[in-house]
């Protein structure tokens, strides 16, 4: 948790609030709950920033190290005297701390956090809730992939007409690039999920109205670009190698308000998005729309696109952008990510989750297991590669699925 320190003793009233700090609160399966302070948000705040930028380049794997065992002896060191024989943590994050990759935090021998245990992000504690099997719906997955953005060039000429909107969404400058890693992400969970045409949705038919129009489906892929407003001044465009953001130019950027609402400023890229079309099929999904779907009983959402696990963060209320709209609509359980990501290496990761899954594995342990396989690859064993995807929700096996999850040796 944020906090202000206060002393009530202190005369003067400017001295009775201190700089904020973050503290944990420790609950277990037994015993009292524990608050452990764990230092000055400022100090903290400023390591997250750092390893973010270290973790959104493949090189340079030493700088991520460091940063990695400084935040796991300020965030984690504090309570390893109290988490014993532990193996799955529950992490509900305040402030900064959404947008941190736990995952990726080292002790002094130089292992991960995923090497350690099973690690869960929660909106609320009704996530350790047990799924209400009443309410879930018979729809089975739905996947979104690979859409028809339209040419680059209508796109490009944004500069000649003034900006397009999408629920007061400002789209100048905007393009999207076509993510060829995207189309086979579909036709292997086609495969491996054994989906009918109908429940594939790709090129022109991936369109917000389609999407829309689908009504609490079992599991929903989203295989496309994301994005985040509020990451104008990185360079999104990317094009020396191809990874699942949005193509921005430098010059037509719009001017980003912090008091707009941030569902309006987070989204997803589907059909015509380079049109700049008006309407309500847009290519443009925000995540105020999102926030509107019929999402009740879908008990996981992948979102396999850069971003969609950032917004603007709220302290106390956690993260407003994709995050937040997808609970707002229902899911139970979404798998999103905290920067932008490479493409093909996306692929491979979902294709080894969904395999997991259907084997019967939890719903985090398949994440965890996917991800310290790919720790493995010397080609993706820096953390950019494995570590953006988050669990967020409930960590159980999906309903249906083989009974008996896969445990995981630890090393």
């Amino acid at each position: 948790v944020y906090y202000f320190p206060f002393n009530p003793k202190a005369i003067k009233q400017e001295a009775r609030w201190g700089a904020p700090r973050y503290a944990v609160y420790l609950l277990k399966a037994s015993g009292d709950p524990m608050l452990i302070d764990v230092g000055e948000a400022q100090a903290i705040e400023t390591l997250i920033a750092d390893l973010l930028e270290a973790l959104r380049h493949p090189g340079g794997p030493l700088k991520v190290q460091v940063l990695a065992k400084e935040l796991d002896r300020l965030l984690r060191q504090p309570l390893c005297l109290h988490l014993g024989s532990v193996e799955q943590l529950f992490v509900s994050p305040d402030g900064q701390l959404n947008l941190l990759p736990f995952a990726v935090l080292q002790d002094t021998q130089g292992r991960t956090l995923i090497e350690q245990y099973d690690l869960t992000y929660l909106t609320s504690g009704r996530d350790l809730l047990p799924s209400d099997t009443r309410t879930r719906r018979s729809e089975p997955a739905v996947v979104f992939a690979d859409p028809d953005f339209g040419p680059l060039e209508s796109a490009e000429a944004a500069v000649k007409v003034p900006s397009h909107r999408s629920a007061d969404f400002d789209r100048a400058g905007l393009r999207f690039k076509a993510l060829q890693g995207t189309a086979q992400e579909a036709d292997a969970l086609r495969t491996l999920l054994k989906l009918p045409p109908g429940q594939v949705f790709t090129q022109q038919r991936a369109t917000e109205t389609a999407l829309k129009q689908v009504h609490g489906p079992r599991i929903l892929h989203l295989a496309t670009h994301g994005f985040f407003l509020d990451d104008l001044s990185v360079d999104l465009n990317a094009s020396a190698r191809f990874a699942r953001g949005v193509g921005l130019d430098e010059d037509l950027r719009p001017p980003i308000v912090r008091g707009e609402n941030p569902l309006l400023r987070s989204g997803l890229a589907l059909a015509g998005a380079n049109q700049l079309r008006s309407g309500a099929d847009d290519g443009i999904l925000t995540a105020q729309e999102v926030a509107g779907l019929d999402l009740q009983g879908t008990e996981l959402a992948v979102l396999s696109a850069c971003e969609t696990g950032v917004g603007q963060v709220h302290t106390g209320e956690g993260v407003y952008g994709l995050r937040r709209a997808l609970v707002l609509a229902g899911v139970r359980t979404q798998v999103a990510s905290l920067w932008k990501v490479d493409d093909a290496a996306t692929k491979d990761l979902m294709v080894a989750y969904y395999q997991h899954l259907r084997a019967g594995m939890g719903r985090s342990a398949a994440l965890r297991a996917v991800q310290r396989a790919m720790m493995q690859d010397p080609t993706r064993a820096h953390a950019y590669y494995w570590a953006a995807f988050v669990v967020i929700g409930d960590a159980s096996p999906l309903p249906g699925e083989p009974a008996g999850e896969t445990k995981i040796t630890h090393q």
